[in-house]
């Protein structure tokens, strides 16, 4: 999801399925979301981007007892004084003060846009201090398997690092810098 989504708490660390919710500067379909979650789920909230707060404290308060793994809400969040302390992971695009209406029942459990990302419901969504990234359940497996296999390099990259190595010792620069000048194609590659 986009950068501009920015962890409001204490903790970004979040993965569950995504409960989806569309609202536009009325909160009440969260409100509706809140009381339908199981616990573990991710509230994403399409709130097209405003500056019209859809939560709050009462929302991060609830979303906990009920043991839902985190809340997203692209538009705004309020009361950061407490969710700035809360362990409920919440990422929003806005904060402010001003809180939008009641009157509209939105649209809960439909596929919804949320950071420029389309999200569909029991989609899983992850998240910590780097950002927010949605899987699909389908290939998660195999995506989350491919991720790890980047963080062992990356490890084996820290060891010779640590152990007073260069870059040049973990990767193919030179081979990958003449192809480059040569106009020809090339990949960085670890090799460590």
């Amino acid at each position: 999801m986009s950068a501009a989504l920015s962890c409001r708490s204490a903790n970004a660390n979040l993965c569950g399925p995504a409960l989806t919710v569309r609202c536009r500067d009325d909160f009440f379909g969260l409100v509706l979301a809140i009381e339908q979650a199981k616990p573990g789920d991710v509230l994403v909230v399409d709130g097209g981007g405003s500056t019209i707060a859809l939560a709050g404290e009462l929302f991060a308060r609830a979303a906990l007892a009920r043991g839902v793994a985190g809340i997203i809400v692209d538009a705004a969040y309020r009361d950061i004084a407490y969710v700035a302390t809360c362990e409920l992971p919440v990422f929003s695009r806005h904060t402010g003060p001003m809180a939008g209406t009641v009157q509209r029942l939105g649209v809960v459990n439909e596929p919804v846009t949320c950071g420029g990302v389309t999200v569909r419901p029991g989609d899983l969504v992850i998240a910590d201090h780097e950002g927010i990234v949605v899987l699909d359940p389908a290939t998660a497996e195999a995506t989350l398997r491919a991720a790890a296999g980047v963080k062992e390099a990356e490890a084996r990259i820290v060891a010779r690092l640590d152990a007073g190595g260069s870059l040049r010792d973990c990767l193919n620069v030179e081979e990958h810098a003449a192809r480059l000048a040569a106009g020809e194609p090339s990949t960085l590659r670890i090799t460590a």
